[in-house]
């Protein structure tokens, strides 16, 4: 919200409020109260703890800095800070995976280093040749948050950033389509693997993220000889069976044929311009209509409520909108009132339950992989 915006809602200057936010000024008791109504939050909100302020090491790897004005950056900004905020808070009950990134630095305009970062990861989280795998669920079980965007987050693509307790992956809540979602997953591991120190925003560096999310999810020495040489009807046939096998978007498939010399420049064009002609650049037809879900915080939040930890409680205890902490714990994005995207898990809050204060103690382990079938973390059997 800009400085305006918040002083008109709570009938004061837009200086007041920028003094505040600087710290130039206290706000009286009055003023915290006209604050809290005005943005709807709780007055406790505005009584930050130390352990509360989330240290991102670098900023959020948007995909284009041009095409992201300041105001939806801050905004993303923020949103990320209280993702990660909200699962350390749910980590005081539940046993989270420690985050086991690997880092491959790669200096800026290299174009070999990627698929050598691609290779490391796949050796060091042990995945088997062939397709990788349920990407948010296989960066959940290595310590990464991944999460949706609240409403009105629409004009952000997915980014990433690399926080202190736990490097986050923000996916947007509007793209519905799986194989490509799996590609931004792929994306965005590329620069928490790769970019850990690197300014963010520039086309040499998102070119980095995509070579390297396509040697993770098309190893060159596994699809090279599978990809046409020539665009005829067989082609296209081989193109949609490769996107169901890799669970890639026929465009990724195009693209690593053209970066393996496999297709030629003119092939490669001739190709897109009949996706564009057929309508497949902007809906591509697959096989599979639903998206991967975040599974990490949702399974946590349901065994927390079966040990008698509730929701709300856990509400009250990060001190944040009950919208946005949904936003953050949910499995699935969905669309509110407004035509916006938010994220949600479906399930209602439930009330506190009594011996609140023993079973704060609780402490639930999610360390256990997910099952492989549905990838949805198992319950614990101790």
């Amino acid at each position: 919200m800009r400085k305006r915006e918040l002083a008109n809602n709570i009938d004061r200057s837009p200086s007041a409020v920028t003094a505040w936010e600087a710290g130039a000024k206290q706000p009286t008791a009055a003023n915290i109260a006209e604050l809290a109504i005005g943005l709807k939050v709780d007055p406790w909100f505005f009584a930050v703890r130390g352990e509360d302020v989330t240290t991102i090491n670098v900023a959020p790897h948007f995909r284009s800095l041009r095409s992201t004005s300041q105001v939806l950056r801050d905004q993303a900004l923020a949103y990320g800070q209280i993702a990660v905020d909200v699962a350390s808070a749910i980590e005081v009950h539940a046993e989270f995976p420690t985050p086991q990134v690997p880092e491959f630095h790669v200096e800026p305009g290299d174009i070999v280093g990627p698929d050598s970062a691609a290779r490391h990861v796949r050796e060091a989280w042990d995945l088997d040749p062939g397709p990788a795998g349920h990407q948010v669920r296989l960066l959940e079980t290595h310590g990464v948050l991944v999460v949706f965007s609240p409403p009105g987050a629409a004009a952000i693509d997915a980014y990433s950033f690399a926080a202190a307790d736990r490097p986050t992956v923000v996916l947007n809540p509007i793209k519905k389509d799986y194989y490509r979602q799996r590609f931004d997953v792929a994306h965005e591991l590329g620069h928490l693997v790769m970019h850990s120190e690197a300014e963010p925003g520039s086309k040499a560096i998102e070119d980095q993220a995509h070579r390297f999310a396509s040697e993770f999810l098309m190893p060159a020495e596994e699809v090279h000889d599978l990809l046409p040489t020539a665009m005829g009807r067989s082609a296209w046939t081989t193109l949609f069976r490769l996107k169901e096998h890799w669970g890639v978007s026929v465009s990724a498939l195009l693209f690593r044929a053209r970066q393996l010399g496999r297709l030629s420049d003119v092939s490669y064009r001739n190709a897109m311009i009949r996706m564009s002609q057929q309508g497949w650049r902007r809906d591509e037809p697959g096989a599979i209509a639903s998206i991967e879900q975040p599974s990490l915080m949702p399974r946590a939040l349901e065994l927390l409520d079966s040990v008698g930890i509730t929701a709300d409680e856990l509400i009250a205890q990060c001190r944040i909108p009950s919208h946005l902490f949904e936003a953050v714990t949910g499995r699935t994005p969905i669309v509110d009132a407004t035509g916006s995207a938010a994220a949600s898990d479906g399930q209602s809050n439930v009330e506190a339950a009594d011996g609140h204060e023993k079973r704060k103690s609780s402490v639930v382990s999610l360390l256990r992989p997910p099952n492989p079938t549905t990838g949805d973390f198992a319950h614990p059997q101790e």
